[in-house]
This record gives C-alpha cells, sequence and structure tokens, in this order.
C-alpha cells in the first residue's frame, strides 16, 4: 500500500513540476470558476461582446440600433462622479466607458455612417425613452443643474459608431465653463466628434483609433490622433 501511494506521490510531482499540469486537469476544483480565460470584462446590460484594441484597451460591444429601445437601467444615485480638466467636464469611466454598435465597423462606413443622407437620425432613441433615462442618470452623477443646459451625451457619438442606447456610453454632460444658464446644450465635445468623423470618413484615421481617442479623453482625442 505504502509503495502504491509513493508511486502515486511522485507520478503526480512529475506532472506538475515538468508537464505543468493545473489542478482541474487533475480533478481538482477550479478556483476561477466564471471568469473567462482571456480576463475581458463582461458584457453590460444590453452588450454581448467586447472589442480589443491593440494597447489592450477594451470597449463593450452594445445591442446595436433597435426597431423600439426600452429605457435602460442606469447606475445607482450617487455612485458616478465627473471629473474636470480646464474646466471641462469628463465622464466617470466606471459608469461610462463607452460602448460601439456592432451595426458599424470599418468595412461598412460608406453604407453608415459615412453615407450621403445620414445616418444617425434613424437609429436615434426617442426622447420619450432617453428623457426618462436622462433624469436616471443625472442622479447617477449627482447632476443638480439645469438639465435643459445639460447633453444626455453619447460619449463615442452616433456618428462615430457609438451604441445607440447601451447606458454605458451614455452620460449627463454638464454645460461647458461660461456657458450661460438657460440658453441650452452646448458643449466643446460637439465639434470634436465632427472632426473625428470627417477623419474617419476621409480615411485618414480608422474607425477603431478614433472610438478609443474619444474613450480616454475627449478633450485630447484631436491631438492625441494629429487631427487640427
Amino acid at each position: 500500500m505504502r509503495s502504491t501511494r509513493f508511486a502515486a506521490s511522485s507520478v503526480l510531482f512529475t506532472c506538475l513540476v515538468l508537464a505543468g499540469c493545473s489542478p482541474t486537469s487533475l480533478g481538482g476544483s477550479n478556483s476561477t470558476s466564471g471568469v473567462s480565460g482571456s480576463g475581458s470584462p463582461a458584457a453590460g446590460p444590453s452588450g454581448t461582446a467586447a472589442q480589443g484594441s491593440s494597447s489592450g484597451r477594451v470597449i463593450a460591444v452594445g445591442a446595436g440600433p433597435q426597431r423600439t429601445y426600452t429605457v435602460q437601467e442606469q447606475p445607482a444615485t450617487g455612485t458616478c462622479h465627473y471629473r474636470y480638466l480646464k474646466g471641462e467636464p469628463i465622464e466617470d469611466p466606471k459608469c461610462t466607458p463607452g460602448a460601439i454598435s456592432p451595426a458599424v465597423t470599418q468595412s461598412n462606413l460608406k453604407s453608415t455612417i459615412c453615407r450621403k443622407g445620414g445616418y444617425t437620425s434613424g437609429i436615434r432613441p426617442s426622447t420619450t425613452v432617453t428623457g426618462k433615462e436622462k433624469k436616471l442618470n443625472a442622479a447617477s452623477y449627482g447632476f443638480t443643474g439645469r438639465t435643459s443646459d445639460a447633453e444626455y451625451d453619447h460619449l463615442i457619438s452616433l456618428q462615430l459608431g457609438g451604441d445607440p442606447n447601451d447606458s454605458r456610453n451614455l452620460w449627463v454632460e454638464p454645460a461647458d465653463p461660461g456657458h450661460k444658464k438657460g440658453s441650452g446644450v452646448n458643449n466643446a465635445k460637439d465639434p470634436v466628434e465632427t472632426k473625428l468623423h470627417t477623419a474617419v470618413c476621409k480615411g485618414t484615421v480608422t474607425l477603431a483609433a478614433a472610438q478609443k481617442a474619444i474613450v480616454t479623453d475627449w478633450t485630447t482625442a484631436l491631438s492625441r490622433l494629429g487631427i487640427h
């Protein structure tokens, strides 16, 4: 009996040390059950997958355009926090990391975001949906200003292939510094999105690069990509 146990122990030791066997392959339990081997984060409420970049940053993939949109669950009240750079409001990356639409790819730009006649108007959720989401998201961020002066903004804009109604891609963006109260929405992020869109459609910047730049920091997205 002793020699049998000794032989079994020798086999186990050899397997672990020389062959690199894992406990699971020997019939043991897996302590990382439920975690993918790639380490990719799980998809969010309306997401289905995730897209990686060359730097390892991952942008979630949302559900894409829908015939009928429903109000999406928002982060818990007060759990999101704005950051500011030279007075410009920046989203909380934990609450609003961005999400892209699976319907827009580098290979179909001409038939989607770059097509003549526009693309975004046909996939934008109605205000009956976004109005409710905006109110809930304002509570998530602790926003107490005029909601009419704040934009319910797609972090990755629709014209850059952002998902239309994924909660990870939408946030209440406060007005810029110096904004006159009651004058409506007017944010410096909007022209940044337009310049990125133009560069993508001209082929001077890839879709993935533009999306990555804007989720990294929209205030530096243009300089990061050499766009003036």
